[in-house]
This record gives structure tokens, C-alpha cells and sequence, in this order.
């Protein structure tokens, strides 16, 4: 659904660009030169070894077609980026760059990875049995330090989702729908 300017909302954009990846992807695999392989199970060396184009089918038209693609993809993924580099949100107190806000959200998301990894280490001691004592290993970091600090990460990540996915559907990018 473009705007009145017929230009594609950013999420539209990026879906186009996923739609154009897989279509220069199907495509590829049509051409000769990709189809040296069908398997460990292929009947190479018989009656089957020699393929022919069907009618219809131009192997010229599908190179053509590839590289129209390619080029209206690396269009839209320019003015993708324009869009990413020139338009902000706001992320908690801070007006972040919907570039810098896509590399935050990633690198959130490794740290929310990070410290879940850290809480499962941290919910245990373990403890030695020794003949006349035990000796208890206590974690490394405390645990509500590490709960803590995993859950104000979940919500920094969730205020990034919610605000890039509002500029999705917010900002536009100079690109014609097809």
C-alpha cells in the first residue's frame, strides 16, 4: 500500500527487496552453468545427461531478466539505506539514526543472549563434598545483578522493536511500486 506519491513505506521496501533476492535466486538456478550438480543420486553418465532448454524457456531472457533485478535491487537497497541514515526515532531519551537503532537492536539482542547464558551460570554454587566439609564455588556474578541487568536489556530491546517497527510504517522510501 504506497503512499499518495506511490512510494513504498519501509517495510514495503524491505519486503521488495527480499521478494527481488528470491526471484534473482530462483532464477539463477535455471541456468545452465548452476545445474552441473543434482545430487549424490543424479543419473549422470545415461540416457539423461544431455538437457535442453523446453519451449519457452530462454536461457538469454533469464540472464536479461537476472540482471534487471540485480539493478532494481541495488536501487532500492540505496534508497533503503538513504532512508536508514536520514530519518531518527526516539529510543528511550535518545534520538538514535534508524541505522544506529538496527545496529543497537543486534547488538542487544547478542547481550540479552549473553546474559541468559550468564543466569543459567549464576542460579547454582557448586559444592565440593570433601570428607570433613564442604567447599562451595559460589558464581562468578550475582545472580539479581545478572536478572537485573538481562531484563532492562529485554525492554531495550523491546522499545527498539516497537519504534522501528512504528518508522516502518511511518517513513517512506523513494521508490516506485511495481
Amino acid at each position: 500500500m504506497p503512499n499518495e506519491k506511490n512510494n513504498l513505506y519501509l517495510f514495503e521496501a524491505v519486503e521488495l527487496r527480499s521478494e527481488y533476492d528470491a526471484r534473482i535466486k530462483t532464477l539463477g538456478f535455471l541456468l545452465p552453468e548452476n545445474r552441473e550438480s543434482e545430487g549424490f543420486l543424479s543419473r549422470r553418465n545415461s540416457e539423461y545427461d544431455v538437457e535442453k532448454p523446453v519451449q519457452g524457456f530462454d536461457i538469454e531472457e533469464v540472464r536479461s531478466e537476472i540482471k534487471s533485478l540485480r539493478t532494481k535491487r541495488r536501487k532500492l537497497n540505496n534508497e533503503i539505506q538513504k532512508t536508514n541514515f536520514n530519518r531518527t526515532i526516539k529510543v528511550e531519551e535518545n534520538d538514535l539514526v534508524l541505522a544506529e537503532a538496527l545496529e543497537l537492536r543486534k547488538l542487544t539482542n547478542e547481550d540479552i543472549k549473553e546474559l541468559a547464558s550468564q543466569l543459567k551460570e549464576c542460579a547454582y554454587a557448586k559444592i565440593l563434598y570433601k570428607e570433613e566439609r564442604d567447599i562451595v564455588k559460589k558464581p562468578r556474578r550475582d545472580f539479581t545483578e545478572v536478572k537485573k541487568e538481562l531484563e532492562e536489556k529485554r525492554l531495550l530491546f523491546r522499545n527498539i522493536n516497537r519504534a522501528l517497527h512504528g518508522a516502518n510504517h511511518k517513513y517512506t522510501v523513494s521508490f516506485k511500486d511495481e
